[in-house]
């Protein structure tokens, strides 16, 4: 996976919201003497910026990928109209790992990247507190899955589902997924990472060929 800072590079096997569950947030700015004000898009990428920096990363090995047409520089660019997908992943290199997190639970972006610092600012606790194992773990975990190279093909989404339906519909195709997930997903004992991976991948390909 090759992550771009438009459009949106939502990362393989990463649950998405459905748009009718999320929420406003709200994430502001705190200025004293000042009524606090949702905070902005440009706002709440100084936030997650600054929180990678605690963690020694700095600004040119992280994206910010979302459906926000980004500056010169790729952050994402204040004032634009609101996408219709506000979800936002953040990819960055730490101690020679590729680490990724994505957040899309509020219904905004600047929401959603300022939710995304947060979240940084709380695992980073578990760091001072003499959690850094566990810190490597969690961030270890938010690595993007990579799709899967058989025989140096990749399957056309049909194969991998078996879907022998001639109409392309979401229902099928949600509940063939939930049927093959429940076979593969890497929290079973038995998952396999690569079917899964693989299966993600089958299923965005095949919402893009679902009928009106």
């Amino acid at each position: 996976m090759n992550p771009t800072n438009y459009p949106l590079t939502w990362p393989v096997g990463w649950k998405r919201t459905p748009g009718h569950r999320r929420e406003a947030g709200r994430f502001s700015t705190k200025d004293y003497g000042r009524a606090s004000e949702a905070i902005t898009v440009a706002g709440a990428v100084d936030r997650l910026l600054a929180e990678l920096l605690r963690m020694a990363v700095g600004q040119d090995d992280v994206i910010i990928s979302s459906n926000v047409q980004p500056t010169l520089t790729g952050r994402p660019r204040s004032g634009e109209r609101k996408p219709t997908d506000p979800g936002v992943a953040v990819y960055w290199r730490d101690m020679g790992k590729d680490r990724c997190m994505a957040i899309d639970r509020y219904s905004d972006v600047a929401q959603n990247i300022a939710a995304l610092a947060a979240t940084i600012e709380a695992m980073r606790a578990i760091e001072r507190h003499g959690g850094a194992a566990i810190l490597d773990r969690a961030f270890t975990g938010f690595t993007a899955l990579p799709a899967p190279i058989v025989a140096g093909m990749k399957r056309p989404w049909r194969e991998v589902f078996d879907y022998g339906f001639g109409k392309v519909e979401r229902a099928l195709i949600d509940k063939r997924y939930r049927q093959l997930a429940s076979q593969y997903h890497t929290d079973r004992p038995d998952g396999d990472h690569d079917k899964m991976a693989e299966l993600n991948v089958a299923r965005d390909e095949a919402l893009q060929e679902v009928s009106p």
